[in-house]
């Protein structure tokens, strides 16, 4: 039976207190196991799981003359346990107990990782249903391209979480992975059924070949997936920021009733948010690149990873905990202006409908290049002139071609949302 214990809030997990907890259980169990085989006596197993106990300021003073960290735990708990101190760690080396361990840490710190994007995913799934018909300008380019709905936008970022949704689930099945084979990974010292025992009662798969550590390109997956979530956030926070520009505000980040925007000026009402999403995916894409770079160490293994990992673990884990809170809040909370949404749709002066004249051109019998040349040249002349798009088309003789209905028809927003349907119904079942 797996143990089942409290799973604490993001900023609990990663403290040195929670660390040498999940070591001790570690420890614990290995002496359980041993027992089992009988290489302890069963009732010094019984009495280490009930009576060691570890001071971290105690460990933190020993580890100030040992310089490391586990036999300063060792030590410390030891203190607790008189002449049972002598049945911990038999055959182990220090990794066995700080991967296994570790990969609980990562396993539960990614489950609170995967419970936040599916929160992320049900307010980009409310919204775009909320903001389903909302018409606006779609962009590319950042030029005004084809009309698009505000909910759809919403519906594609919606889908996007879901997938980073399902590689941090994969990549949480990478991570759940313990080791506990001994200095080198033989299993010289200690017999596999240990591992097979701790890991079973931890939740974890056991490493098929180890070295003296877990494999770091496991970490190396988990970094990844947690940077490409944040890139997708970036990514989200992004369009906030330039849909709350001030020639464009159609949306704006929450502000609060006593919120200030500058200390300059008190007119500002910034992005704040969305920039602090953005700055954060940077540095989750640094950590990355660390993870990256652990992957390759000397023979069965050398500490350069160890150093890093104390940062980019905690920090890569917990900064996007707190980006997908900020997002939800940003996303849940947007302010959105349909009366501005309507205003820029109308700033061009119907040159969203070129691509429909140009095929209904083509319809009628004009060859493509021809068509394309006459809409373009329309185009042109309302772009110089700041006329409306459909009188250049007129002047320069579209209606040789096309009535005045047919122009109507082309013109006509709806057509533009006529598929849409399909787009939702697939997010009604995300």
């Amino acid at each position: 039976m797996i143990e089942r214990y409290a799973r604490p809030a993001m900023r609990d997990l990663w403290t040195t207190e929670n660390k040498y907890r999940q070591w001790l259980r570690v420890e614990i169990l290995v002496c359980e196991a041993l027992a089992l085989l009988g290489q302890i006596p069963p009732d010094a197993a019984e009495r280490i799981r009930a009576n060691a106990r570890f001071r971290p300021e105690r460990i933190a003073e020993l580890e100030a003359d040992l310089r490391h960290d586990v036999l300063a735990f060792l030590t410390d708990v030891g203190e607790s346990l008189g002449d049972d101190a002598r049945y911990l760690h038999l055959g182990l080396t220090s990794s066995d107990i700080v991967d296994t361990a570790q990969a609980v840490l990562l396993a539960q710190a990614t489950d609170m990782l995967v419970d936040g994007a599916s929160r992320l995913v049900a307010v980009l799934k409310e919204q775009a249903l909320r903001y389903k018909d909302t018409p606006m300008i779609g962009r590319t380019h950042g030029v005004h391209a084809e009309p698009i709905t505000l909910g759809l936008k919403f519906a594609l970022w919606a889908f996007e979480m879901d997938r980073n949704r399902r590689r941090l689930a994969q990549a949480r099945e990478a991570v759940a992975v313990g080791k506990i084979s001994g200095a080198v990974g033989t299993y010289a010292t200690v017999e596999p059924f240990v591992e097979e025992y701790v890991c079973g009662k931890l939740g974890l798969r056991a490493e098929p070949v180890s070295s003296q550590i877990v494999p770091r390109d496991r970490y190396a997956e988990l970094l990844a997936a947690i940077a490409i979530t944040g890139a997708s956030l970036e990514k989200f926070a992004t369009e906030v920021r330039h849909l709350q520009r001030t020639e464009v505000m159609e949306a704006a980040e929450p502000f609060g009733e006593r919120q200030k925007g500058s200390s300059a000026m008190p007119h500002k009402r910034n992005p704040v948010q969305a920039e602090q999403i953005c700055g954060l995916a940077r540095v989750l894409r640094g950590y990355l690149t660390t993870a990256l770079e652990n992957i390759a160490l000397w023979h069965e293994r050398d500490i350069s990873h160890s150093s890093a990992e104390r940062i980019i673990l905690p920090g890569a884990t917990s900064l996007l905990d707190y980006m997908l809170d900020r997002t939800c809040a940003l996303l849940g909370g947007l302010e959105v202006f349909p009366e501005n949404l309507a205003r820029n749709l109308a700033l061009t002066r119907g040159l969203f409908a070129s691509q429909r004249v140009m095929l209904a051109l083509v319809e009628k019998g004009v060859a493509r290049d021809e068509a394309y040349a006459l809409v373009q040249g329309a185009a042109m002349d309302a772009w110089r002139q700041g006329r409306e798009f459909r009188q250049a088309l007129e002047d320069r003789g579209v209606s040789r071609y096309l009535s005045a209905e047919d122009l109507d028809a082309l013109f006509d927003l709806a057509f533009y949302r006529r598929n849409l349907e399909v787009i939702f119904r697939r997010l009604e079942a995300l």
